[in-house]
């Protein structure tokens, strides 16, 4: 029997890989023939990074940038030096949980970002996969394109800043300074939202209050960002303003679009491509998935149920474990688990459920009560 585990990480308790491994423990305890590929899975948000740098054999690469009040933060990106690739979430250098309660959207900036892809590059990467959720900026990007060389200037030819407040002072463009290796680089970008970058459904108004856009900041703020998507069309003959996406994290997906030409795929796909995921899950018989708590909005297309739909395209059970299960979890059985089960054996305190070696245990021993039943309905 072939056996794929691809489960997302449990939160504070186990990494996708370490839950993964334990799952593939209790599956070989009780059926010790089975063949069990375990698989990173995350779904482009918090903790890709370190799912996909731990699953695919990379490292963590730790570097000092910018972060999005100008601050000096040390950000972290996987690094998976034998393909050359990059995986990063913005949020390391330009997240909004790194301003604290001080939100000021006309300064935040995506500079530490650039940064991010500047060190990667100079390492040798060519190929990045992109997180971009959780931003505390609204700058439209040009704070990470000025670090990787791009100039954006005024009338008078001087530069205008990094951030928001200077969208609206733009006059000219000049790329002849910008890194020549984005030339050779390709960037995938986990996007989950489809919005514009301007008007009522557009990064300002939409995204904008949660990083302290204000109702009458709201209106100028657009016109800017608008100036801004203009005087790019006209110096590179690009229009990727009404483009899906545009408008995610502050309008870092324009800048991303425009400038990097970017894909931007959902998170999930994203990560099942990179995985290779479609090609673990041929000929598979059984596959185990799952999150630290399964509910309602699991079945709304996060990582589970990402799996879930590969895993019936080629004809597979699906099996979901969790840490919790929530009223509502049901409705992942209409999206394609067929079954699923928490791990917690006994009544403990959530500090002790979610001690790792105790949620580990948990893990493998469920797993391995699903195995066993499995075989004896197979047999």
């Amino acid at each position: 029997m072939k056996v794929v585990a691809a489960i997302d990480s449990l939160k504070g308790s186990l990494s996708s890989m370490e839950a993964g491994y334990a799952i593939r423990e209790g599956i070989l305890k009780a059926s010790p023939g089975a063949e069990v590929l375990v698989k990173p899975l995350a779904d482009g948000g918090e903790g890709t990074t370190e799912a996909l740098a731990e699953g695919l054999g990379g490292e963590m690469v730790r570097v000092k940038v910018h972060g999005p009040l100008e601050e000096p933060v040390t950000a972290e990106y996987g690094l998976l030096e034998e393909s050359g690739t990059a995986v990063m979430e913005m949020a390391a250098a330009a997240g909004i949980v790194l301003t604290g309660k001080e939100k000021r959207p006309l300064d935040a900036t995506t500079y530490g970002v650039g940064e991010m892809i500047r060190d990667a590059v100079e390492k040798g990467c060519r190929r990045f996969i992109v997180g971009i959720g959780g931003s505390a900026t609204n700058d439209c990007g040009i704070g990470m394109l000025t670090a990787l060389g791009f100039q954006f200037l005024d009338e008078q030819g001087k530069p205008v800043g990094i951030s928001a407040g200077a969208l609206k002072d733009v006059a000219q463009i000049c790329t002849d300074h910008a890194m020549p290796e984005l030339a050779e680089c390709s960037f995938r970008v986990a996007c989950d939202v489809t919005n514009p970058l301007c008007g009522p459904n557009g990064a300002t108004y939409i995204y904008g209050p949660q990083k302290g856009v204000t109702d009458d900041m709201k209106e100028e703020l657009d016109r800017d960002l608008r100036h801004f998507a203009d005087v790019t069309k006209a110096a590179l003959e690009c229009d990727c303003a009404g483009m899906e996406g545009a408008g995610a994290a502050g309008g870092l997906g324009y800048a991303f679009l425009a400038y990097l030409k970017a894909d931007l795929k959902p998170g999930i796909e994203l990560v099942l491509d990179a995985v290779g995921m479609d090609q673990a899950m041929k000929g598979a018989d059984l596959v185990f998935t799952g999150e630290g708590r399964l509910d309602h909005q699991t079945a709304m297309g996060k990582a589970p149920v990402g799996i879930a739909k590969l895993a019936k395209k080629h004809g597979a059970k699906v099996v979901a474990l969790a840490g919790a299960i929530a009223d509502g979890a049901e409705a992942c059985n209409d999206n394609g688990i067929d079954a699923f089960f928490p791990i917690l054996r006994q009544v403990v305190t959530l500090d002790e459920a979610m001690e790792p070696e105790m949620a580990r245990r948990n893990m493998a021993k469920t797993a391995e009560q699903v195995m066993r039943l499995v075989t004896a309905v197979r047999e």
